[in-house]
C-alpha cells in the first residue's frame, strides 16, 4: 500500500469514527435516538447547566453534532463540518470543565477529544476517500478553514460567554452563611 492511500485510509477512518460518535450524539439531542432525551429532554438539561434558551440551545448543540457529524463522515464541507462540531464540543467542554479533565469524573475529556479531532480534520481535509474530493473541493477550500473557525469561534465565544455571565449572575443571588453553626450539645 502506497503513503498516498493509507493517509486516505487513516482519513477515512478518522471521519467515519469521529463522525459517526458526533453524527450519534446529535441525534440523541435531536430525536432522542440512542437513549437520547429530545429536543425536550436536552432542552431542559441546556437550561439547567446555564444554555438559555434551553430548546434552541439543544436544537443548535444536536444540528452542530448530528450535521457536523454527518458531514465529517461523508467528507463533505469539510472545514464547516469540522469546526461546527468543534463549537459544540467546546460548549460540551465548558459544562464538564468544573469537573476536570478526565470523563471517569465527569470531565471534558471526551469533548475536548471529540472537538479537538474535528477540528483537525477540518485542518487536514478528508483525503482521496470522499465526497469533497469526488466533487472537486467544490465546498473544500482553502479560504474556508479560517472563516469556518473564525465564525465558529465567535458563536461559541457569544454562547459560551453568555451561560458565564448567567451562572455568575445567578450565583450572586446566592447567599453563602457567614458563620457555621455549630451544635449545642
Amino acid at each position: 500500500m502506497r503513503r498516498t492511500d493509507r493517509r486516505d485510509l487513516g482519513l477515512l477512518l478518522l471521519r467515519l469514527g469521529a463522525g459517526g460518535v458526533l453524527a450519534a450524539h446529535g441525534a440523541q439531542k435531536l430525536f432522542g435516538w440512542f437513549g437520547g432525551h429530545g429536543i425536550e429532554g436536552t432542552g431542559q438539561f441546556m437550561e439547567s447547566v446555564g444554555y438559555a434558551p434551553g430548546k434552541a440551545s439543544a436544537t443548535a448543540a444536536g444540528l452542530a453534532e448530528a450535521g457536523g457529524g454527518t458531514l465529517l463522515a461523508l467528507g463533505l464541507a469539510t472545514p464547516a463540518a469540522g469546526a461546527a462540531a468543534a463549537g459544540a464540543m467546546a460548549g460540551a467542554a465548558a459544562v464538564h470543565a468544573p469537573n476536570g479533565f478526565f470523563n471517569q469524573s465527569g470531565g471534558y475529556e471526551y469533548a475536548a477529544t471529540l472537538g479537538l479531532t474535528a477540528a483537525g480534520l477540518a485542518i487536514t481535509g478528508p483525503g482521496r476517500l470522499s465526497l469533497d474530493h469526488l466533487l472537486g473541493h467544490a465546498v473544500n477550500r482553502g479560504w474556508m478553514i479560517p472563516a469556518a473557525f473564525a465564525a465558529t469561534a465567535a458563536g461559541t465565544a457569544v454562547v459560551v460567554g453568555a451561560r458565564a455571565r448567567r451562572l455568575r449572575k445567578a450565583k450572586e443571588g446566592e447567599q453563602e452563611a457567614l458563620f457555621e453553626e455549630e451544635s449545642m450539645e
